[in-house]
């Protein structure tokens, strides 16, 4: 009976949350970013953006669809290692289910030891926005929550 109320409610009151996984890979030397959100929060955002109706499921142009991506996700994440800015290079995304995962990779990082994250993925879609972090350096992983408008964490290892 509780999880057909808790379904219940999430009819009625949807619920807006983004899924970022930051991985430090000693073996490679890079940083590994990977962000999961709703695809149709995420395709309304680039919509919102670029002032052109768009299908990220079945894209027209992928190639502009991609752009489109990775400067969305540029303009609402910045990640700093070490105090350095990581300059994200996009790697592609992929629809599974409802979300869309977009991948990132930072080469050249050997070591990490802080990690200062600023990340305001869909904050301005919705007010109830809710961005969670795990950031995994040296085995060890961290995890925190950002209630929008709140933006910035730090994690230290």
């Amino acid at each position: 009976m509780q999880a057909l109320f808790i379904i219940w409610l999430g009819l009625f009151h949807p619920f807006y949350v983004s899924v970022t996984e930051i991985k430090h890979n000693p073996k490679t030397q890079a940083v590994e970013v990977s962000c999961r959100m709703f695809y149709d929060d995420l395709e309304h955002a680039l919509e919102k953006d670029n002032k052109t109706p768009l299908d990220i499921v079945k894209p027209a142009d992928k190639a502009q669809l991609n752009r489109f991506i990775s400067e969305y996700v540029k303009k609402h994440l910045s990640i700093k290692a070490d105090g350095k800015v990581l300059n994200l290079n996009y790697v592609g995304y992929e629809i599974q289910e409802d979300g869309a995962w977009v991948y990132f990779e930072v080469k050249g990082v050997s070591t990490v030891k802080k990690i200062d994250i600023h990340d305001e993925l869909l904050n301005a879609m919705h007010a109830e926005q809710i961005n969670m972090l795990h950031v995994t350096v040296g085995g060890q992983r961290k995890s925190t929550k950002l209630d929008a408008p709140d933006a910035d964490t730090s994690f230290s290892f």
